[in-house]
């Protein structure tokens, strides 16, 4: 039996993250979830928001915009629209996208798509989290 876990987060463009660690956490459609080795093979679509990986104890933080879940046989994939690596969030950024969302869903006009903005904050909040893991 492996001690380790094989993780692969892939977005449309390219692969972010390649490599083996001890331990997943993310957030599934059905809550917040975190696997080992040897886990019993498991799938889920993932929702907006961080998914940390410990390798040698040292824990790795990731934003990850929705997608699915994979594990077998100690391989993980995680495929997804978008991920980023914490220390390539531009924070500024994030703190106004979350500012105009927040802007728009107040306004409470007819012609706002609530929807769009909703998921805006989302993106937003959970790039704000994981530059702040």
């Amino acid at each position: 039996m492996s001690n380790k876990l094989h993780l692969k987060i892939t977005t449309h463009e390219k692969t972010v993250f390649d490599s083996d660690v001890d331990e997943i956490y993310s957030k599934g459609s059905n809550g917040e979830f975190g696997v080992l080795p040897n886990h019993i093979p498991f799938m889920t679509p993932l929702e907006i928001g961080v998914t940390k990986v410990v390798k040698d104890g040292k824990p790795t933080v990731f934003t990850v915009m929705g997608g699915i879940f994979q594990l077998k046989d100690n391989d993980a994939i995680i495929l997804t629209q978008t991920a980023e690596p914490a220390e390539e969030i531009d924070v500024e950024r994030a703190k106004e996208a979350k500012k105009r969302a927040l802007e728009r869903l107040e306004k409470k006009d007819k012609e706002l798509d609530a929807t769009r903005a909703e998921l805006s904050m989302a993106r937003a909040m959970a790039r704000l989290k994981a530059a702040n893991k």
